[in-house]
């Protein structure tokens, strides 16, 4: 393996970060990663194998690809650098572009049944694997984005988080690179010579919410450099007690009365 670039060790430094403050990983865990043939899992998949070298606990790593059945899809590139790198991998071939596309109205957006249905097919593959946790690339920009979509199109807040447990309890999902941002993972997977795949359903919408969302970040980022930074901050320094929730409030009475206090549970995004 050759010496890491100073790119990779502030990567690693990141997700050894999100690893130790959310206790993402533990001795004799199973990880199935989920990897799309994008610049993020691509990146996940070698930073978790160089964290396994390091790490004082053992964990295993199978790399899962599903491959939707899109129009023009080649994934002989991933598959070839799966096996020169040594992954251990499996590749599932399931059509769920054809559901997408015949349940979607014309003019909405794919994201969220695609999602949905790659979330299935993975939790599936887990149980089947005895993988006991799930790991996705979603990274800083995801999670600031998400935050902003719920906070002005669908009136709540919440944003992705760096580990969560399915709504069976059945599976735990966690996000290793949820400290990184979106540029350097970009940079990243040129450096590394990535064999990246296209996504040529989602990927080819215009006008999506959540590019919308970015472009309206970039602006910002032009006059204030750290505002993502500033945001990722925030999500991590929450005062409820600010907020406008009634069942926060009441909380905040009941421990004041010392009864006991109620369950707030989250409601998972893909």
């Amino acid at each position: 393996m050759t010496s890491p670039t100073e790119l990779e060790t502030h990567l690693v430094r990141h997700v050894g970060r999100a690893i130790g403050e959310h206790r993402l990983i533990d001795d004799g865990d199973r990880i199935l990663v989920a990897i799309s043939g994008g610049k993020d899992s691509y990146a996940l998949l070698h930073l978790l194998r160089v964290m396994r070298s390091r790490a004082p606990v053992d964990f295993e790593l199978i790399a899962v690809h599903v491959d939707q059945g899109q129009p023009g899809y080649d994934g002989r590139p991933m598959e070839a650098w799966l096996e020169r790198e040594g992954h251990r991998f499996e590749i599932i071939r399931e059509d769920t572009y054809s559901v997408v596309v015949d349940k979607v109205a014309e003019g909405k957006t794919y994201c969220s049944l695609c999602s949905r249905l790659r979330r299935g097919i993975l939790y599936s593959a887990a149980t089947r694997l005895g993988c006991n946790k799930i790991a996705l690339g979603h990274h800083r920009d995801d999670s600031i984005e998400t935050l902003m979509l719920n906070l002005f199109f669908a009136g709540r807040m919440a944003a992705m988080p760096a580990l969560l447990t399915s709504d069976d309890g059945a599976h735990r999902v966690i996000r290793p690179l949820i400290y990184c941002a979106e540029r350097d993972l970009a940079r990243f997977a040129e450096e590394r010579r990535f064999p990246i795949l296209p996504c040529n359903l989602c990927g080819s919408q215009p006008n999506l919410q959540r590019k919308q969302i970015k472009a309206m970040l970039d602006r910002i980022e032009e006059h204030h450099p750290d505002v993502r930074a500033s945001m990722l901050a925030a999500l991590g320094n929450v005062q409820p007690s600010h907020l406008l929730d009634a069942r926060l409030s009441r909380t905040e009475t009941d421990a004041h009365d010392g009864r006991r206090l109620p369950v707030l549970h989250e409601t998972p995004r893909a």
